[in-house]
């Protein structure tokens, strides 16, 4: 079954918009592979990997390079993978920033403020990740208001949060010290160690949640539910499709895998920074955008996400390797954006008129 397919529990919101990477058989195997989400992101991050591979040379092609570059994606592959399946439903979480940086104290501070271990303290945090989550999607689904608007709110609240608690506890926004806590190193190997050289564990995470979230999406009714949600929300409550239940369980993944991200950090710098994250979220909007995924909803993958992220660690490690100012990063995001935006934009309109 493909991830653009209609199944028995939604047969109504297949025939209202595209739904996922599948596109009718008829249309010829080149064609239908060329119109899955992924592909433009798939071509782009070829042609990224071949332009710094002649420009920057060995150092780039590498063995080094090449962890350089996964290394860096890594931690924006996972927020991005659990963006993708959000947007997908139909809305945004700009709030995913600003829960690393919470997260991240909330660690810090139970363990080097108040003693505790660090495993209660991961486990506690988690759970309030989930809790931000769940705000997070119970507000957007009971007032109806847009996502943009309510989890912006709660990007300025915790972030002011993790700044304020922070300086009243410790007068301090940047703690260390978490290699001295009870339970660091087996958490360094879960979360912050190193594997077959200098390729870290966090790849493994980026890239095992990624296969989970692909096989969610393109072999299992929650999977059909996110389509449906994002792509004919409607007509997919008249077929029984729980559209607020998805949504809200959407939004506690994507805090969760904010969580995720703040304790590999925090793991593997041995501390934290209430600042840290800023502008994660925006990134991780561009990079499921490049990787296909409509900001219309109801179209794109998780695959498509990974090679957004990818393609953010090549430009960024190809600009440090070549010597490129750095300033230059920010116009890459810009014009990726938008040229991500126009292609999907095609792509829709060409999988519509196929119908």
């Amino acid at each position: 079954m493909s991830a653009g397919t209609r199944t028995r529990d939604v047969p109504a919101v297949g025939a209202e918009a595209p739904a996922g990477p599948g596109l009718p058989t008829r249309r010829g195997g080149l064609r239908r592979l060329l119109s899955r989400p992924e592909m433009g992101a798939a071509l782009g991050a070829l042609l990224i990997w071949l332009v710094f591979a002649v420009v920057a040379g060995p150092p780039f092609r590498s063995l080094e390079g090449t962890a350089a570059v996964l290394n860096a994606a890594a931690p924006l592959g996972i927020l991005a993978v659990a963006v993708a399946l959000l947007m997908v439903a139909g809305e945004f979480d700009l709030s995913v920033g600003s829960i690393i940086g919470f997260a991240g104290m909330t660690i810090m501070v139970l363990t080097r403020h108040y003693d505790w271990p660090l495993w209660p303290a991961i486990a506690v945090t988690l759970l309030l990740g989930l809790a931000i989550g769940l705000s997070n999607g119970y507000l957007v689904v009971r007032t109806r208001l847009p996502s943009f608007i309510v989890t912006l709110g709660t990007l300025f609240a915790l972030r002011g949060l993790s700044i304020a608690v922070s300086r009243a506890l410790t007068r301090r926004t940047q703690l260390g010290g978490l290699d001295e806590v009870s339970g660091y190193a087996p958490a360094q190997v879960l979360f912050g160690s190193e594997i077959l050289g200098p390729f870290r564990v966090s790849i493994v995470w980026w890239l095992g949640l990624a296969a989970v979230a692909t096989w969610v999406l393109i072999r299992t009714r929650f999977g059909n539910w996110i389509f449906a949600a994002g792509g004919a929300p409607e007509a997919a409550r008249k077929m029984g499709v729980p559209v607020a239940r998805v949504k809200i369980a959407l939004f506690m993944t994507t805090a969760t895998a904010a969580c995720l991200v703040a304790v590999i950090q925090a793991v593997r710098f041995t501390g934290a920074d209430a600042l840290r994250g800023e502008q994660q979220e925006f990134r991780a909007i561009i990079a499921v955008v490049i990787g296909g995924t409509l900001l219309t909803g109801g179209y794109g993958s998780a695959i498509g996400a990974v090679l957004g992220a990818l393609i953010f660690g090549m430009v960024q490690q190809g600009i440090v390797i070549t010597g490129v100012d750095a300033d230059w990063f920010q116009v890459f995001l810009g014009v990726m954006l938008v040229a991500a935006v126009i292609f999907n934009e095609y792509i829709r309109r060409r999988a519509s008129e196929a119908r």
